[in-house]
């Protein structure tokens, strides 16, 4: 390896290296490394000269790279962390959500999730679910109204007034028709029984509950059955009023492109690119938007359900990414493009869903304008000196599936079409996907489906329908696709929006839904 040869890589990728940096980086001997490590460092500093006070500054997210590398690579990579005082002992530890901000001052990514290259064990799905009950029982045992708090094991055995903090193991209903759980906390498992005869609205709320949650009970009991008077849920909620920006400012909402399919709709989307560029009469608010979020499902993707090859106007994953990307480029430059990747987009479907894969989506990468996250991701907008920000949860959706098809109630209002629902539902949990089984994940440590900081904004796509509410003062919103009906989605009885864009005002909280669906051209063309 040699000065030549990194010299020539940087030419062949339009980089400008620090005369500095090059003697460093001829310390690692791995020209393989070197060149990922420079990718990575464009990627995230958005700049194609690559200094050290660009290094310095990206010291927090480089930790969450250098955590993925193997144990030969972070050898080498620790001689030039030491070198610029970039390498700490955290960078060998086990990364945990952290705050990260972008290079943008008006955008702020607050999750990142990196998960080591190992290969899975029981014991990690173990200490994932004790560090998912430990992380409940911190938040419900501040709920004053758990009297007489006990662990399993110290319930005594003489019948008393008692609650507890447990996580569900097994629900199912007796045959006098009431409901019998088996709720475990880290001493031992509990039988708990709630009548059919007690609170009716809190015995249908209880046939919804998903195993594997944590949840507060209430009742008269000893060790070894509780009788429950009550359920405490760990739900979602804010806390105070809905908080408004002191600067008039709007963020949009899409997903859901499927570009490359042969039913991408461009001409609305096309439509969509005019409307903010500021081509259409009487919309002077255009000028004030500042961020458009895609919610995942950029493209179509390449083999993602049977016979997709029939659908694709583009085969290949790389190319679905370098058209759309050309297709954004030409949104004005002062919007900030938030992008999160979903099942579609050539990335794993186990969950958190890592960045864009570089490979096939670089074009992305290389848009000035352009902030990638992870799924599910937490991102601030809207902050300056004298207001704080909105939060914004997004997630792209795939567990939904899951609860819209086995949770009753949800099942008879055929939720698919109501994804609002399904995410009132799971912001009870306060969980993308508290149930095992309803999502692939990762069990590395920390739960990226736990919703930790209550978010202003929770967004998501994948169910293709547009859907506007609130929920304890969050504000929830499904975004529509810009895809048209394909012969999978209907086998399966979905009815998709289509070309809907959800338009919140951070200053007056007023949400508007625009419309580019092209729907008079497209009946004439049928």
């Amino acid at each position: 390896m040699s000065k030549q040869e990194i010299l020539e890589f940087c030419s062949k990728e339009g980089l400008l290296l620090d005369n500095g940096l090059i003697e460093s980086f001829l310390k690692i001997s791995s020209l393989n490394l070197i060149k990922d490590f420079l990718k990575k460092i464009t990627s995230l500093g958005k700049k194609k000269f690559i200094s050290i006070p660009l290094i310095c500054s990206l010291k927090n997210p480089l930790k969450f790279y250098y955590t993925s590398l193997s144990e030969k690579d972070k050898i080498q990579l620790k001689i030039f962390f030491e070198e610029f005082s970039l390498f700490n002992d955290e960078l060998m530890e086990e990364p945990v959500l952290d705050e990260i901000s972008e290079l943008s001052s008006s955008v702020k990514v607050l999750s990142s999730y990196s998960t080591l290259g190992k290969s899975l064990e029981v014991k990690d799905f173990v200490n994932f679910f004790r560090d998912r009950y430990k992380v409940y029982k911190n938040l419900l045992q501040e709920n004053s109204t758990l009297e007489n708090l006990s662990a399993i094991n110290k319930i005594p055995y003489e019948k008393q007034k008692c609650s507890i903090i447990g996580m569900v193991f097994s629900k199912k209903q007796t045959k006098n028709g009431n409901l019998m759980f088996e709720v475990e906390d880290l001493t031992g498992k509990i039988k708990i029984v709630l009548s059919k005869d007690g609170k009716e609205e809190l015995f249908k709320k209880a046939e919804e509950i998903p195993l594997d949650c944590v949840l507060g009970f209430k009742g008269f009991g000893n060790g070894e059955i509780l009788f429950a008077n009550d359920i405490i849920f760990p739900e979602a909620q804010l806390g105070f009023s809905r908080k408004k920006s002191n600067v008039e400012e709007y963020a949009l909402f899409i997903g859901d492109i499927h570009y490359g399919s042969k039913n991408f709709l461009k001409a609305d989307f096309l439509k969509f690119i005019d409307y903010l560029n500021g081509n259409f009469p009487d919309t002077p608010e255009v000028k004030k938007i500042k961020y458009l979020f895609l919610v995942g499902d950029l493209v179509t993707g390449v083999g993602n359900y049977p016979n997709q090859e029939l659908d694709l106007e583009i085969k290949d994953l790389e190319q679905q990414f370098q058209s759309f990307a050309e297709i954004l480029s030409k949104i004005r430059k002062d919007i900030k493009i938030i992008i999160s990747p979903g099942n579609h987009d050539g990335v794993r479907l186990m969950e958190p869903q890592p960045f864009l894969n570089e490979k096939f989506a670089w074009p992305l990468y290389e848009l000035e304008n352009v902030i990638i996250t992870e799924n599910p991701a937490r991102v601030k907008i809207g902050s300056n000196d004298s207001f704080e920000g909105f939060e914004v949860l997004t997630y792209h959706g795939f567990s939904y599936t899951y609860y819209a098809n086995n949770v009753p109630r949800l099942m008879m209002m055929k939720a698919m079409n109501s994804p609002e629902r399904i995410m009132k539902y799971l912001l009870t949990y306060r969980h993308l996907a508290p149930e095992h089984g309803s999502v692939q994940y990762f069990p590395f440590g920390k739960d990226a489906h736990f919703i930790n900081k209550i978010p202003d904004i929770f967004v998501s796509g994948h169910t293709h329908k547009s859907g506007v509410t609130y929920f304890n003062d969050i504000l929830i919103v499904s975004v529509s696709s810009w895809e048209g009906m394909t012969p999978y989605q209907e086998k399966f009885g979905n009815k998709p929006d289509h070309c809907k864009v959800p338009m919140i005002n951070l200053k007056t909280r007023a949400v508007r839904i625009l419309d580019f669906e092209i729907k008079k051209e497209r009946e004439n063309e049928n």
